[in-house]
């Protein structure tokens, strides 16, 4: 765009305080943002209707002189317009109306209108609709192009946004904005500039194909979505360029530490363990920053490895911070790490926003002091914590945390010019085409081998009308020694509702199954008492654990062999997924057993059809992404980048493969290219990528 198109949207006349206001709940900050606040649907207003000629339900533009205006009450006040145009005769049926629109509408008058065609008993009808008056000067004058129907706001009509929209339309025609992809690419691509595609999407001419439009596959919008995707691939290219000419130090790549500890291990580690391992060994011993992304399905063995790494930096003498999104998945890592670096001599700290000041005081002082191994929450982020020698950050779930969040720990860098390297996890499989564009600024390794002797874990989806038969499933895998998770999920956003949802399950669970132990679990009962209520479900002392969700990640019984989730309807299959993976973690068949309540979606259908066929991570993420879109597989609010205002990270995918090989060429021939499309397409957002 030219500078005077990212100006701010507040130098256009008719845009004060309260109008800006709005248009920033929509992202229109700037005169530029407008163009990208592309139409959600098209209306053809390009043709007058005869009135006679009208249909129930159609969208129509009419033409006609007023008859009668009367105001009448029928159980409330309304404005009644007869319009007739020698074919027919429609009615204007308005709830809000001011004195002087009252005053206009007037016998004799004429209009043009455009709305719904709805019956009513005599006739036709438009409620509310669109009109002007016609002048001798206006009369004949049509749309030329069809209109769009913008994504508004409460308080922003649709025909302030198109007026707005206008006017910044106006001023590219007059400033041709600059062509930033390569020639020769918009040829073999069949693009259009970037002018008249912004023009053709703003405004298609008549006979335009809608139903390509609505599926955003026609290549005005096609050019918009790929230098979209580009601008953001580079960005976070740039961020991975800069970020490798810092300094990181190398660390030991075959410690005696590292051989002690899978020495020490009571199994051996899979193919694909040893091979991600080494991979980020290999990194590890380099002076650049390792940055590599560790995606694994549930249960494949993802905190060996990050084990495993973590001692590469304990044995050069360094220090690793491995930070976790929730307290329980924190407090699950420090468990096992202890167990594993205890049996070797290593010392583990914790620091957690819940610790007493005196235990938070000996955290920091241990950190600052050099305790090789920190785990902990966003609490490791704070001012407060400093470390005296840290080499290497581990982040898990990453897609709960930005990119901008991960970047913040290299401040707590090891010593003067270094900065730490970062491995970060995710159990979220995420397909390639998506980390391809989502984490350009990562490599990857794929933990795809699960550990020996893990069976699949039986699926099936039953009616809510069958749950005393799964009770009775229930009671018979705890006649047989096993135990049994029973999950509550949100049923509102309020941890008061979900809590007193699993507590009145609880009960009648408890009543039905008195022969057995049942315990409660949920995001209100106190993190002591929680953590004691684990532990004893985790030696085999509860039968039965009925929970909300807060036991998704972090939870790891054996002995576990039954999963039934409640209202699975609700819930998202990546979620599901977890949930699912906190069975088959032992020796036994496990089964999980999703109620759901008749009369599902279609797309409820599609989500536990799913589950039911595989417990393949990697496909249940590909139809996850399909079904929900990238903001949901990637948490949307976290990272920023799939905030796009043009391109769909799913519908596009097609693209990505020539967006990487564009971003190639264009970061080696035109650098200064890569700058002009940041700042188009990312703006201020690219901040939170690094220096672009």
């Amino acid at each position: 765009m030219t500078t005077t198109m990212l100006r701010p949207v507040t130098t256009l006349s008719g845009v004060g305080p309260a109008l800006a206001e709005h248009l920033a709940r929509l992202g229109v900050t700037q005169v530029s943002d407008l163009l990208f606040h592309l139409p959600l649907r098209y209306e053809d207003r390009t043709q007058i209707r005869a009135i006679g000629s009208l249909s129930l339900g159609e969208k129509a533009v009419i033409e006609g002189e007023i008859q009668t205006t009367a105001v009448v009450y029928r159980g409330r006040r309304m404005m009644l317009v007869s319009l007739a145009d020698g074919t027919g005769q429609i009615t204007l049926r308005f709830f809000r109306f001011s004195g002087y629109q009252q005053k206009a509408l007037e016998r004799g008058v004429r209009l043009r209108c455009f709305g719904e065609v709805r019956r009513v008993s005599g006739g036709m009808e438009f409620v509310h609709p669109e009109y002007r008056v016609l002048r001798p000067e206006t009369d004949g004058q049509t749309e030329d192009h069809l209109t769009a129907v913008y994504p508004t706001t409460e308080g922003l009509q649709q025909g302030r946004l198109r007026m707005l929209t206008g006017k910044a339309l106006d001023e590219l025609v007059a400033s041709e904005p600059p062509e930033l992809l390569p020639h020769q690419l918009t040829q073999d691509m069949d693009f259009p500039s970037l002018r008249d595609a912004l023009l053709f999407v703003h405004r298609p001419p008549p006979g335009t194909d809608t139903h390509q439009l609505m599926l955003c596959r026609h290549p005005a919008q096609q050019r918009l979505s790929f230098e979209e995707l580009l601008a953001h691939h580079l960005s976070l290219r740039r961020l991975r360029e800069n970020v490798r000419q810092e300094q990181a130090l190398p660390l030991a790549r075959d410690g005696t530490l590292l051989q002690r500890f899978i020495a020490s291990l009571p199994f051996s580690l899979t193919g694909a363990q040893q091979r991600t391992l080494g991979e980020i060994a290999d990194d590890l011993s380099r002076d650049n920053p390792m940055m590599r992304l560790l995606q694994g399905d549930v249960g494949s063995g993802k905190t060996v490895v990050a084990a495993g790494a973590a001692l590469c930096a304990a044995d050069a003498g360094y220090q690793t911070a491995i930070m976790a999104p929730t307290e329980l998945l924190a407090e699950q890592h420090l468990a096992t790490f202890k167990n594993w670096f205890d049996a070797i001599g290593l010392e583990v700290a914790w620091l957690s926003g819940r610790l007493k000041v005196a235990q938070r005081r000996a955290a920091l002082a241990a950190i600052a002091g050099g305790a090789p191994i920190v785990i902990g929450t966003h609490a490791l982020f704070q001012e407060s914590v400093e470390f005296s020698r840290l080499a290497l950050v581990i982040i898990d779930e990453q897609h709960r945390f930005g990119v901008h969040q991960r970047l913040a720990l290299r401040e707590k860098g090891a010593a003067g010019a270094h900065v730490p390297h970062q491995l970060v996890m995710t159990a979220t499989p995420i397909p390639r085409t998506l980390a391809m564009t989502a984490y350009a600024d990562l490599d990857t390794s794929v933990i795809d081998e699960k550990p020996p002797g893990r069976l699949p874990v039986e699926t099936v989806a039953l009616p809510a009308t069958r749950r005393a038969e799964v009770v009775q499933r229930v009671a018979q895998a705890c006649r047989d020694g096993r135990q049994v998770y029973w999950v509550c999920p949100l049923i509102e956003e309020s941890d008061l509702l979900e809590a007193e949802a699993a507590e009145e399950t609880a009960s009648k669970l408890t009543e039905a199954l008195s022969e057995f132990q049942v315990e409660l679990v949920h995001g209100r009962v106190k993190p002591d008492k929680r953590d004691r209520i684990m532990q004893a479900f985790k030696n085999g002392k509860i039968d039965l654990l009925v929970a909300t969700t807060v036991i998704e990640v972090g939870v790891d019984v054996p002995n576990a062999s039954l999963m039934i989730i409640e209202n699975a309807e609700r819930m998202g299959l990546a979620q599901l997924h977890q949930l699912r993976g906190r069975v088959g973690r032992g020796t036994d068949s496990s089964s999980c057993v999703m109620l759901y309540k008749p009369g599902l979606s279609q797309m409820a259908r599609e989500r536990l059809g799913v589950l039911r066929r595989t417990d393949d991570g990697f496909e249940v993420a590909s139809k996850d992404l399909q079904l929900r879109g990238a903001g949901e597989l990637l948490g949307t609010r976290q990272t920023g980048l799939i905030e796009m205002k043009v391109a769909d990270l799913v519908r596009d995918a097609h693209l990505i493969e020539g967006v990487q090989r564009t971003a190639i060429t264009l970061l080696s021939d035109h650098p200064a290219v890569v700058k002009k499309l940041i700042r188009r397409w990312v703006g201020d957002a690219a901040r939170q990528y690094g220096k672009v």
